[in-house]
């Protein structure tokens, strides 16, 4: 301020003595005093960013009567983007997914709002859906596309005619709060639908994810280890390919960063056992140890990812007639999604092993098959059954406002004598779609779907869908 003065002063003075100046010397002093007056104009500008300098970098105060005073958090420390890029899709699963401390799908924290007097920043998101379907045929679930609960020929549901429905169960709610600037990146997540009940077709809450997550550490009701959220292909049925592996559970977790496009993630999560129990309703699943599981990540935005993925597990029954027997389950999987032609996604996922069923996006019970992680042989002896599960899709961008996605999945699970001849044997899935961004969170689809579910004794039925889902979400 005094260099400001001074330099005023000088002008003055300097504007005085004009008058007794000869031309050459009036022509000289006039520059000077230009020169001076940028020298004023700029460090008026100097000024001016270093007091808005300060009030970025400074907590916002709100004063509130005389003695309440508000901090409003701002993020100071800088955090990095995800080697996973996030899909347009009419899921949430990528943003539901734990990533590495300080990284996020959306390092700008869009939609979050500062909680005053602590350092966290809340997001709340609805997202109301509608679904239109129509099925030549009793698909045997009207709400969602399930590949295991088409009837097949023989069955008295088995055709029926033409079916429509209306539904908005896959209506959720989530909550999402972090604090980027404490140590350890602090994490809470929410997030529900309206899918309880089976095909009740009623709006009845369900839980789909409530966990934490601290230095790399997640406990709570989530997806599972071994499971990849990241490669579900964008599809207008809420249910997605029978192959796809999916399960929510309790868990505790760690994941591992081991350079930037490399993490391994471990841990253990609550047990299943489903054991096919037809005609033997004495017999009952017995848990006898937690499920384990491991996978290991390879992350790159420009070209995509790669995940293994194995879980471990015990698969136990009890029987009057059998005793109490336990069988060792097993389950690999290898999942990428990748980018092609910088706007396309190629996705994939293969999976095989033993007494996993569990996992599979198409598990479901329905008269005459039970569970398809295990079975008693002719002998009497459980045995783990064998499954293997295949899924491809690709997800073109035809411009910033149209995308179409081509999915087909393929399951196979083998059977032991003492299961039914209703048993879950083969299923198809596929799906060609075209999806409308009409808005940023404003979304149409038109799907066709074919399903195809054959049982133990070869029977088979079909069903084809035509469905139109809307979606329209806060963020």
């Amino acid at each position: 301020m005094k260099t400001k003065i001074l330099i005023l002063f000088s002008i003055l003075i300097s504007a005085l003595t004009l008058r007794a100046q000869p031309a050459d010397q009036l022509e000289r002093l006039q520059s000077s005093l230009d020169a001076m007056q940028q020298t004023v104009t700029n460090l008026q500008r100097e000024i001016a960013d270093l007091k808005r300098q300060q009030m970025t970098n400074a907590p916002m105060t709100i004063q509130s009567g005389a003695a309440v005073q508000f901090t409003v958090p701002t993020i100071t420390t800088a955090t990095g983007e995800s080697q996973v890029v996030p899909h347009e899709a009419l899921r949430d699963y990528q943003e539901a997914a734990q990533r590495p401390s300080k990284m996020a799908l959306d390092p700008s924290f869009k939609g979050f709002i500062p909680i005053p007097n602590t350092p966290a920043f809340i997001k709340f998101n609805a997202k109301v859906r509608v679904d239109m379907t129509g099925d030549n045929r009793n698909s045997g679930n009207p709400d969602r596309f399930v590949p295991a609960q088409i009837p097949v020929e023989g069955e008295a549901t088995h055709g029926g005619g033409t079916r429509f429905n209306v539904n908005s169960r896959g209506s959720s709610l989530s909550l999402d709060v972090r604090a980027p600037d404490v140590p350890g990146d602090p994490r809470f997540y929410y997030n529900n639908d309206f899918f309880a009940g089976g095909t009740s077709g009623g709006m009845t809450y369900r839980l789909k994810h409530l966990y934490g997550q601290f230095f790399n550490l997640t406990a709570g009701f989530t997806y599972s280890i071994f499971e990849d959220p990241d490669v579900w292909p964008d599809t207008v049925d809420f249910e997605g390919p029978n192959s796809m592996i999916f399960a929510r559970q309790p868990t505790i977790r760690y994941l591992l960063p081991m350079g930037e496009h490399w993490q391994l993630n471990f841990g253990i999560q609550q047990p299943a056992s489903e054991v096919d129990t037809f005609n033997t309703n004495s017999i009952s699943s017995v848990n006898h140890a937690p499920d384990g599981g491991v996978n290991v990540r390879w992350e790159d935005k420009k070209v995509g990812h790669v995940q293994l993925a194995a879980v471990l597990r015990e698969v136990g029954a009890n029987s009057p007639t059998f005793g109490n027997q336990s069988v060792f389950g097993w389950g690999l999987m290898a999942a990428t999604s990748l980018n092609v032609f910088q706007k396309d996604t190629l996705l994939g996922q293969v999976t095989y092993g033993e007494g996993y069923f569990h996992f599979a996006n198409d598990n479901f019970t329905y008269s005459g098959f039970e569970g398809g992680d295990a079975a008693y042989n002719s002998s009497g002896d459980l045995r783990a059954l064998p499954f293997f599960s295949a899924m491809g899709g690709y997800t073109h961008q035809w411009c910033d406002s149209f995308r179409s996605t081509a999915t087909i999945g393929f399951n196979h699970l083998d059977n032991e004598s003492s299961q039914g001849p209703l048993a879950y044997h083969k299923t198809v899935y596929s799906s060609i779609n075209i999806v409308y961004q009409m808005r940023k969170r404003v979304t149409f689809g038109l799907e066709g779907l074919y399903g195809k579910k054959e049982v133990k004794n070869g029977d088979t039925g079909d069903v084809f869908r035509l469905q139109l889902g809307m979606t329209v979400a806060l963020f």
